[in-house]
């Protein structure tokens, strides 16, 4: 599918909200629910309450268990690779790197010169199953999800670029619209693009129908009958 143009004002409004209301959105455009590019299982953020990630991915796959049976001078070439395809392109972008040795990683790929140059190179966030570290020393304004967290490098090196990779359950090619926090990320489908901003707003008038009477002194199961059957009539 044609990848679409993401309004500036989509783009802000995707950062401010949290990933499950990303998700009910989209089933909100498809019109049911059974919505199912999303990330598996709990992953570990490097800063819990960071604002979302979001922008076009940029993916690779790495290894880190095993030492590179290629030349150093073609893993010295491919990483320069991967750098430069990684500052592929407009923003935002996101990079996405599945790690081969998962569920066994050990390769810190993010730690404090990988979340600086990626920083610096302009992208918006890393999604990635395998490894993070320096959590007390990296940047700020670069939130990292991954799947654990370790001390080593390992023999870390890049394998391959720009294909379709697998992050906890998650299928993401190059270019996908990703949307990621400390809940998981979602790979937002193109044709929902436009229709999803109003969505975002009907999902919170929604949840409002029960969660204003909830907070409010007086709730009761009287009034909570009264207002879920007006939830279950207006939501997915």
């Amino acid at each position: 599918m044609a990848r679409r143009h993401i309004p500036d004002g989509l783009l802000q409004r995707l950062q401010q909200v949290d990933t499950p209301t990303v998700c009910n959105a989209i089933e909100v455009v498809q019109g049911r629910r059974g919505f199912n590019r999303f990330t598996r299982g709990t992953m570990v953020h490097c800063r819990p309450g960071m604002p979302a990630m979001v922008g076009r991915a940029r993916t690779a796959r790495i290894a880190g268990v095993a030492p590179p049976t290629d030349p150093p001078e073609d893993v010295r070439a491919r990483r320069l690779q991967y750098f430069r395809a990684m500052a592929r392109g407009p923003g935002p972008t996101v990079a996405v790197v599945e790690d081969l040795d998962y569920p066994n990683c050990i390769a810190g790929w993010w730690g404090e010169v990988h979340v600086a140059v990626h920083k610096g190179l302009g992208l918006a966030g890393a999604l990635t199953n395998g490894v993070m570290r320096d959590l007390d020393v990296i940047d700020d304004g670069f939130p990292i999800l991954a799947g654990s967290i370790g001390p080593s490098h390992g023999y870390v090196h890049v394998v391959d670029l720009c294909t379709e990779v697998s992050v906890k359950g998650l299928r993401v090619a190059e270019d996908d619209l990703v949307h990621a926090d400390r809940h998981g990320a979602v790979v937002i489908p193109e044709d929902v693009i436009g229709d999803l901003a109003a969505a975002i707003e009907t999902v919170f008038a929604n949840e409002a129908t029960i969660l204003g009477p909830a907070r409010a002194p007086g709730f009761s199961i009287e009034v909570l009958e009264a207002a879920w059957a007006e939830f279950e009539r207006k939501r997915t």
